[in-house]
């Protein structure tokens, strides 16, 4: 070899051919090719042989990376796969992002499915958006009660919450919402109103019966997660039989909601 890298907190080291990696990736041709002799770029402070320090990424992570460089296959496990789509989208490796995707949609669990989802998001990776969507759409009480849940950006979850698909009732989505909330307040010390505004517009309060309106506005006054003005607009619902000044998606049940007396009155198409 003639070029070393030390990776992570083990700092371990790991070595290869500068040769490989400049022609099979543009960012490590750039990141090699620093200070050599024809060179464009700046002079850098590292060796030509490095080492060169990688610190924010696990070895095994950068191992893979390599693998890939090397053979053009990866061998994946589900601890490291997320990350090793993270590596490739920073490196501009769109194939091993591709084998990534695969691996993942493959392996996808309830555990992992919303952290999939908020790296599909973030890496602008369509089809495992959807496909993430559709497997919460599967399972979503189970979903619901994960880690990976709790950790969801307001705009993913915003998103989730849009699909009528969703297989749970909209009492437990709530409760769901409020514990995502009370989680995302602390880590990002927000008030809770403030984390949960764009969520929150996508709860479907106009499903919720009298008495569970009722006690869902008691609950509130704690937290004040919901806008009262969101209750209210609920509850002008119920007084004028139809989902008076409420948007139409909020009057629509969803996959998973238990049928209440007045949902009549507020779906035209609910017999």
């Amino acid at each position: 070899s003639d070029v070393t890298f030390v990776v992570g907190r083990e700092q371990q080291k790991v070595f290869a051919h500068r040769c490989v990696l400049a022609c099979r990736c543009q960012a490590f041709r750039g990141m090699l090719g620093q200070g050599l002799a024809g060179s464009e770029d700046p002079p850098s402070s590292v060796p030509p042989q490095g080492p060169f320090i990688l610190g924010n990424v696990q070895p095994e992570v950068f191992l893979a990376v390599i693998e890939f460089l090397y053979t053009n296959s990866v061998t994946l496990n589900s601890h490291i796969a997320l990350e090793v789509l993270t590596s490739s989208v920073e490196y501009g490796l769109q194939d091993l992002c591709k084998l990534c995707v695969k691996f993942i949609k493959d392996t996808l669990s309830v555990e992992q499915v919303c952290e999939a989802l908020q790296a599909a998001v973030t890496y602008g990776q369509a089809d495992l958006q959807q496909h993430c969507l559709a497997f919460i759409e599967g399972c979503t009480a189970a979903v619901v009660r994960t880690q990976g849940f709790h950790e969801l950006s307001d705009v993913v979850l915003a998103q989730v919450l849009r699909s009528d698909r969703l297989a749970v009732d909209e009492l437990d989505l709530v409760q769901a919402v409020r514990e995502w909330a009370h989680v995302s307040s602390a880590v990002l010390e927000r008030p809770v109103p403030e984390v949960a505004a764009l969520p929150v517009r996508e709860l479907r309060l106009p499903l919720l019966a009298p008495s569970e309106l009722a006690t869902l506005e008691s609950h509130n006054q704690r937290d004040l997660l919901i806008p009262v003005e969101t209750i209210a607009a609920a509850w002008r619902s119920h007084a004028l039989r139809k989902g008076s000044g409420v948007p139409s998606r909020l009057c629509r049940p969803r996959r998973g909601t238990r049928p209440r007396d007045h949902h009549r009155h507020l779906d035209p198409h609910t017999k």
